[in-house]
């Protein structure tokens, strides 16, 4: 370790990079793209090719006669793989990144935009490139759609599989700080008042734990802490009360029945 570093600094210098030529594609999204582009261009699902894996070559795969690749590629090379496909005649439907996807050239442009968490943590604003389609450019409202609603239910699931756990005032966790952001909760804490923690003792005995690490802060901050939850938890009610006031049908008294009301009593 170099002086000053931290243990968190020095093991991170280790942990793999996530980049945009590392993105492990979520099946779900990869199944809605591909029955997608089936529907739009008709393609033969038995067809199907996909060369980009880890150790997979791409110029050395044996595409059979009328196949047509459908895969998140590398981006940093795409332009280079479209070349390819283009040269041999390889259909193909590829993942791109949506901000550079129009400097690609001679194939289709499908931009949906849509923000893709692919498997390894890596979340890229995603789009298409295509060899299929006559367009040169254009928008794709149902695969956006599609792709929506399969990402939240990714999310969803994701969101039932975390454990959910309850701290004493005197826990201060990453969570509780961007909840208290989003609600305009000024909240700080001070470097003599924390002690950081990754997990309590009662959950050490359950081989449980803070998930991202936490802190352990002092009675005084406790306290401020109760009040910002009180005071987040206020104006969440309140956010849910309009969303739905929002979302509900409103009817107006007609004349007949404010003459009716102003009758009475």
């Amino acid at each position: 370790m170099a002086r000053g570093e931290t243990y968190e600094e020095f093991t991170a210098k280790f942990e793999p990079k996530r980049t945009t030529d590392d993105c492990y594609t979520p099946p779900e999204v990869y199944d809605c793209v591909l029955r997608w582009a089936h529907r739009e261009y008709g393609f033969d699902l038995a067809k199907v090719a996909r060369p980009f894996y880890p150790g997979g070559d791409y110029e050395r795969e044996e595409y059979p006669q009328g196949c047509t690749v459908v895969d998140n590629p590398p981006f940093s090379i795409l332009s280079k793989i479209v070349k390819h496909y283009q040269e041999r005649g390889v259909g193909f439907f590829l993942f791109a990144p949506t901000l550079t996807c129009m400097g690609i050239r001679n194939c289709c442009k499908v931009v949906t935009g849509v923000g893709v968490t692919y498997a390894n943590g890596a979340s890229v604003n995603t789009s298409f490139v295509t060899n299929l389609d006559p367009a040169q450019a254009r928008s794709a409202p149902d695969l956006r759609s599609e792709l929506d609603a399969a990402i939240e239910r990714l999310r969803r699931e994701k969101a039932k599989a975390l454990p959910k756990y309850e701290y004493p005032d005197e826990v201060l966790t990453a969570p509780m700080l961007a909840r208290y952001s989003k609600y305009g909760i000024d909240f700080r804490v001070g470097p003599q008042e924390c002690s950081l923690t990754r997990a309590l003792d009662a959950q050490r005995v359950q081989n449980k734990a803070i998930y991202g690490s936490g802190y352990l802060i002092s009675e005084r901050a406790a306290a401020e802490r109760a009040a910002a939850e009180r005071a987040a938890a206020e104006r969440a009610a309140a956010e849910r009360a309009a969303a739905e006031r929002a979302a509900a049908e409103r009817f107006a008294l007609s004349p007949r029945e404010r003459d009716v009301i102003a009758s009475l009593g």
